[in-house]
């Protein structure tokens, strides 16, 4: 249901400003939850750094998620009240179902809050609809979670969101009590700070010679005319000399990738995707949806603005933007973009970027996604024979790699990034993913740079450094 069709509900309560106002609301949010209700209560409180204080939200199992777009809004959340793994070709349909219903069903979350305290319903699709990998490890084709703790900070602005199925023992008052003494614990907490892991790299694999051959086979492809354009990845595997913390790995992308989304999805314990990503694929705000074409890569120095008059970056963008702007067209929108792309800086790397907007209509926001995901800037043209081509070209799953990542929220607003700059951390184990797009033009040892430069990059950032080069004969 989309939030323009929903039925008017009850007039927004005043937040509580004591125990015995949060207390009432709990207690009027009771009355008015069915057998299966969730019970959602939220309270402003002082601003801390979500970052800093994800790990004092035990949210009752081993989930945690970071939204950190400082300084834009932050979210740091925990536990599960609700979720949804699946895979297959619906996959975007019944997250958007699992979604609406989860949110419309919430009780007591009728007060009078700021948007960035909405409940959320996050969000974790694969890039594939289904992995080729059957065991309980794979990545399912989406996660949704309604979690039990939300914690949102938009600048001094912050709020926490306790949201628990009632029964069982777990009353009114009990749920107001808890709610009430983790503000007063996070309050206390307030000026802490994320700190940086403080790890080495032990061992890492090389990548080099097995994208060599799969990026000449590619290239063979496009430059025979199969394919437009193919984006291939390449993996390579860190192992480090302690585990450790994922928030840790995060904390200094703030510094070096300020213009991005740094994200946390942790599914279990011991192991989390992390990254810092500079590109939308949607984000819809009071019905006003936007996309980002982010396409064509250069070092942040002298040669960033020869991206500009690149015969080669400015094709591989152009692909990305025409078929943006194609997708929202045939879904009944009427997309507006820029004349030329501009650069957008993230960090040491530069990009050519067009935003491209249009209104949402009546539209389902995860319809519009699905439509879009994946761009030709992380799978290629034509999408179906590229998909398969990534499949056969690739020799590993990609998972999380280069698919949506975000939430939708009570009122349809949403906001999904996708998770280029990133890695999954197992153990001791960290695992990076980059890849570039091969288009007419494109040269082998060309590309191979470009992946080197953003795996080197990203290392760099997460105070991983590749070790000295020492000189001699290449």
């Amino acid at each position: 249901m989309s939030s323009s069709s929903r039925r008017p509900g009850p007039q927004p309560l005043p937040a509580p400003d004591s125990f015995t106002d949060l207390l009432a609301l709990a207690s009027e949010g009771a009355r008015q939850a069915d057998e299966e209700g969730v019970l959602s209560l939220a309270m402003a409180i002082a601003p801390g750094d979500p970052m800093a204080l994800l790990p004092h939200l035990e949210g009752g199992d081993s989930f945690r998620f970071l939204w950190d777009g400082a300084p834009g809004l932050c979210i740091a959340a925990s536990g599960r009240t609700n979720s949804l793994e699946l895979s297959g070709p619906r996959r975007f349909e019944l997250a958007q179902r699992f979604a609406s219903a989860s949110l419309n069903r919430l009780a007591g979350a009728q007060v009078a809050c700021p948007p960035l305290a909405r409940p959320r319903v996050l969000l974790a699709f694969g890039f594939f609809d289904a992995p080729l990998d059957t065991s309980v490890a794979a990545i399912p084709g989406v996660q949704a979670v309604l979690p039990r703790w939300q914690l949102s900070r938009h600048g001094q602005h912050c709020w926490l969101r306790l949201q628990r199925p009632l029964g069982g023992g777990v009353t009114a008052r009990s749920l107001a009590e808890e709610l009430w003494e983790k503000a007063r614990q996070l309050e206390r907490h307030s000026h802490a700070s994320a700190a940086s892991a403080t790890v080495a790299v032990a061992l890492r694999t090389p990548w080099q010679e097995n994208y060599r051959q799969a990026a000449a086979q590619a290239l063979e492809l496009v430059e025979g005319g199969a394919l437009q354009k193919l984006v291939l990845a390449v993996r390579q595997q860190l192992t480090l000399s302690a585990q450790p913390d994922p928030l840790g790995l995060l904390a200094p992308l703030r510094r070096h990738q300020g213009g991005s989304c740094r994200l946390l999805w942790q599914r279990c314990a011991g192991s989390a995707l992390i990254g810092a990503s500079p590109e939308r694929l949607l984000t819809v705000r009071q019905g006003q949806l936007r996309s980002d074409a982010l396409a064509g890569t250069a070092p942040a120095d002298k040669r960033a603005a020869s991206l500009l008059h690149s015969t080669k970056d400015r094709l591989e963008h152009e692909l990305v933007v025409d078929t943006i702007t194609a997708v929202l067209s045939r879904a009944g929108l009427n997309p507006r973009r820029p004349r030329h792309p501009r650069l957008a800086r993230h960090g040491q790397l530069v990009h050519l970027h067009s935003p491209i907007s249009a209104c949402l209509g009546r539209q389902q926001p995860l319809a519009i996604a699905a439509a879009l995901h994946p761009t030709p800037a992380v799978a290629g043209l034509p999408r179906r024979e590229a998909m398969a081509w990534l499949r056969n070209l690739e020799p590993f799953e990609r998972g999380h790699y280069a698919a949506p990542i975000g939430w939708i929220d009570s009122a349809g607003d949403l906001d999904l990034r996708v998770a280029i700059r990133s890695g999954t951390v197992e153990g001791r184990q960290l695992e990076l993913t980059a890849g570039a797009g091969l288009v007419p033009g494109s040269a082998v040892d060309r590309e191979l740079q470009e992946v080197a430069l953003k795996l080197g990059v990203l290392q760099q950032q997460l105070n991983l450094p590749q070790p000295t080069r020492l000189a001699g004969p290449a």
